[in-house]
């Protein structure tokens, strides 16, 4: 059967075939062990023809218009001729039921337009699984020919960190006149930003969103920058009148062309592959151990145990843990 053949599906993907492409990206998700497998020789397979899309990451604090943002930017773009890819990191939809799923009614010029690709997050999977389809997902897209990747952050906390370490540019969207200018964003998110951009400078709000700029200006320079190339801009923009997305897209092409003469592009991408492995170490012996037989004969009986009070934590997980020294 073709559909059981990587080459299928490596082909499809050489030849931009949109239908093909979701459903690799469904084998990618799938839990199914043989669908992953699958999956798996797809990506490696692809692995040599990935690697020359711009990959941009987006972030913002709640209300800040990031769908229509997106929107608006990935619209200047499809009609600049480029083909753009949206995917999202959404660790909350096994909580929630995923409200991420209705992406693509937030975005419904960007979800029609034939050059562009709209792929919300698996609901039900806890961050590090949803970050590494995302990841493969992204790398799919890029062989399909999709040369901007943008990785959206839906919910919020460690997701950003996550979707920091899977791209070359990472935009953090805040608002204006919403009392403390630095509206309590975490120092952290600060510093994973390769600029700031004030969304909504638009009508009376234009003023608020300069002196927000401003302030945001000043956080910024007491930090220290990521790196020597590159100090990070404050911009305002509006994703309703279009007003600064020019400029916002000239910033991350002055960006990537410096990190990439310095040599650093490649560098952080060498870096992110290497992390991504060592991510998907941590999550295999994290599965391995949870399907061995002895560990799911004695877990129940320890984590029993532990919440007596009758076994400390440590001793507990020791106990699990040479199980599998007992057995090897």
């Amino acid at each position: 059967m073709a559909e059981k053949d990587p080459k299928y599906y490596i082909d499809g993907l050489r030849s931009g075939n949109r239908r093909i492409l979701a459903k690799t990206i469904t084998l990618i998700e799938s839990k199914h062990p043989s669908h992953r497998q699958l999956g798996r020789n797809i990506v490696d397979a692809i692995l040599s023809e990935t690697g020359k899309a711009v990959r941009l990451g987006i972030t913002g604090v709640p209300g800040v218009g990031k769908s229509t943002f997106i929107e608006s930017f990935g619209m200047m773009l499809v009609e600049q001729g480029h083909k753009v890819a949206v995917l999202a990191v959404d660790p909350s939809s096994s909580r929630s039921g995923g409200s991420v799923m209705a992406d693509k009614t937030r975005m419904e010029k960007l979800s029609v337009a034939t050059n562009a690709f709209i792929r919300p997050s698996p609901s039900g999977g806890t961050l590090g699984g949803v970050a590494r389809m995302t990841r493969e997902t992204l790398l799919v897209c890029e062989a399909a020919g999709f040369d901007i990747i943008i990785v959206e952050t839906v919910g919020v906390g460690q997701s950003e960190t996550t979707v920091a370490s899977m791209v070359d540019f990472f935009l953090v969207l805040m608002l204006a006149g919403a009392g403390d200018e630095l509206q309590g964003i975490k120092k952290g998110v600060l510093e994973l930003a390769d600029a700031v951009a004030i969304n909504k400078a638009d009508g009376d709000n234009i003023e608020k969103a300069e002196k927000a700029r401003q302030s945001y200006e000043i956080a910024l320079h007491l930090l220290n920058p990521a790196t020597p190339t590159w100090t990070p801009p404050v911009l305002a923009c509006s994703a309703l009148t279009l007003a600064g997305i020019d400029k916002l897209w000239a910033t991350i092409r002055d960006h990537r062309k410096k990190m990439s003469d310095s040599g650093e592009l490649e560098q952080n991408r060498r870096r992110q592959a290497l992390a991504w492995m060592w991510s998907r170490i941590e999550d295999g012996l994290k599965q391995r151990f949870a399907d061995n037989p002895m560990v799911k004969l004695r877990i129940r009986g320890v984590e029993a145990s532990v919440e007596r009070g009758e076994l400390s934590p440590t001793v507990g997980a020791e106990s699990l843990l040479f199980l599998l020294d007992n057995n090897s």
